[in-house]
């Protein structure tokens, strides 16, 4: 590790950190319509994005600066057990392509902005539409706060801020003048701020593992000495277990946790607000399914990124924290102004991800708590102006997780935030298909599986903290799987057992706002929306 601040690295550091801030300011200015005070315009960016918008978009919402530090962080802490997000980014793609062109087109249909409005829609629930409103915004909050912390990371290897015996303003200012300026860009621009960094964000990270798949394995004696080392490293014995550190390959007792946890993380992942505001944002349904076929692109980047996980051990990088592993790796392995270029990655990839993160939860708040119960009657300027101040919210309150929370507890109520999500699926993706589900039972089943998996994951400890695991005995099979998913069946059987009751008590059901048609329709076929704004009608995509 070096001492002191790495002066070349944080000036090529700040010079891409004013690049962008300014992009996002200038980006309130890109395709603006004449009317931008409406939550089309601000929250979704006049749902005018094309296809390689949105795939930059997706990729910088999905592929985040917790992404490019954790997946290999994973690695460098367990073994093969990290690479368990690898295949689960595999598995969502055909799994997405089933439902998000049909959610895209019944929310384009009939102007939803977010998940919670389609089903306050579909089974006529506010109840229903709240409960996953408030599901989404705490599921991203620590979302939020895990980019900064991701920053932190970055700025912490740097030498920026001092050492621990530090003022504590002194030491995060840093962190605060970046917090702020990504809360002005996010209040002026809205979504097309991150939209547009995107392209900068993903372009550089791209450079980065590529130039680090090739050049850190030249100078670490090639891959065959890297897995050796790695390997000598796993099979040390971890003095706090008194069990190897990890293993190079999966241990077959592991396997039911490594397959329920990508399965699950897969069916989470489109589900987040995040996802859904981008998928929104897109000109048609078309974009969407392109989209599925090549996001897969990022995948084979998380590949070889969590690859530096063994080559953070084959450096010998030592790091008490291992989120500092990569950035660690880094600054040891490259020359300074590189190892400024890998930090702008990171750095400009916690920006775009929090940005989005924070919009889609103002967007929940707006519309689905301050709109559905607190003020039925306000206009589209006025649900687009507290949209504004929510966002602002909500990232003070992940700063304020950030500053005075350790920062595996964020984590941990991150992995909780993915066993939460995962219950909103009967709700939403089942809503897409069928309307056969009584809107009382999805709520019961979304209780069930709320307070289960949140019972389960503070009982179960994780690597590092007494609580909030995310694997646990699976119910009558006896194998060790992911939590998430074995709530999701109890929420499924509540759904099913609860609807058959329902309906012979011929409880009242609410009143379906769609029709089937809604759910194949594209953008311009007749009775879809024509109302949005002038420069939004027919852009082309990819600009």
């Amino acid at each position: 590790m070096k001492d002191g601040v790495n002066g070349v690295a944080l000036t090529v550091f700040i010079v891409f950190f004013l690049a962008v801030t300014v992009m996002g300011f200038m980006a309130s200015k890109w395709r603006r319509a004449e009317n931008a005070n409406n939550l089309d315009e601000w929250g979704l960016g006049g749902r005018s994005f094309g296809t390689w918008v949105t795939w930059f978009l997706l990729g910088g919402d999905l592929y985040t600066a917790y992404t490019f530090v954790a997946v290999p962080a994973a690695i460098y802490a367990g073994g093969a057990a990290g690479f368990f997000a690898v295949p689960y980014t595999i598995l969502c793609y055909p799994l997405v392509f089933t439902f998000l062109p049909r959610l895209w087109s019944v929310s384009h249909k009939h102007g939803y902005v977010t998940s919670s409005d389609f089903v306050r829609g579909r089974f006529g629930s506010k109840g229903l539409s709240l409960a996953l409103a408030l599901t989404g915004i705490l599921a991203t909050m620590p979302y939020i706060a895990l980019q900064l912390v991701g920053i932190q990371a970055v700025l912490d290897v740097m030498g920026v801020g001092g050492g621990e015996n530090t003022n504590w303003f002194v030491k995060d200012l840093p962190l605060l003048i970046a917090f702020g300026v990504l809360a002005a860009y996010t209040y002026s621009s809205g979504l097309r701020a991150p939209a547009l960094i995107a392209f900068v964000k993903d372009t550089l990270i791209y450079i980065v593992i590529i130039v680090a798949i090739v050049y850190i394995p030249i100078k670490l004696g090639g891959f065959d000495d890297i897995f050796a080392k790695a390997g000598h490293a796993f099979a040390a014995e971890n003095p706090a277990t008194g069990k190897p550190r990890g293993s190079l390959v999966t241990a077959p007792q592991a396997q039911w946790a490594y397959a329920t946890l990508a399965l699950g993380s897969a069916m989470a992942l489109f589900l987040y607000p995040h996802s859904v505001t981008a998928v929104l944002s897109s000109r048609s349904r078309n974009v969407i399914r392109r989209n599925t076929t090549i996001l897969p692109l990022y995948s084979l980047m998380l590949g070889l990124l969590a690859m530096l996980g063994f080559m953070a051990i084959a450096a010998g990088v030592k790091v008490k924290n291992g989120q500092l592993a990569i950035p660690q790796l880094f600054e040891d392995m490259f020359p300074d102004w590189f190892t400024g270029v890998a930090f702008a990655a990171i750095g400009i990839g916690a920006l775009v991800p929090a940005a989005i993160m924070s919009i889609a939860a103002a967007n929940l708040f707006t519309r689905n708590i301050y709109k559905d119960f607190l003020k039925p009657d306000a206009s589209p300027e006025h649900e687009a102006k507290v949209s504004k101040l929510a966002s602002l919210l909500v990232k003070v309150g992940a700063l304020v997780f950030v500053l005075t929370m350790d920062k595996t507890v964020a984590i941990n109520f991150q992995l909780l935030g993915g066993i939460w999500i995962l219950q909103t699926v009967p709700a939403l993706v089942g809503g897409l298909f069928t309307r056969w589900c009584h809107r009382w039972a999805l709520l019961a089943g979304w209780a069930v599986g709320m307070t289960y998996g949140t019972w389960r994951a503070y009982d179960t400890p994780s690597a590092t903290q007494e609580h909030f695991g995310n694997t646990n005995l699976i119910p009558f099979i006896g194998e060790k799987g992911y939590i998430g998913l074995t709530a999701f069946v109890l929420n499924v059987i509540v759904v099913i057992v609860a609807t058959f009751v329902l309906k012979a008590l011929k409880a009242p059901d609410g009143v379906d706002q769609t029709k089937p048609s809604d759910y194949t329709a594209d953008a311009g076929d007749p009775g879809v929306r024509t109302d949005l704004p002038p420069a939004t009608v027919g852009a082309p995509g990819g600009h």
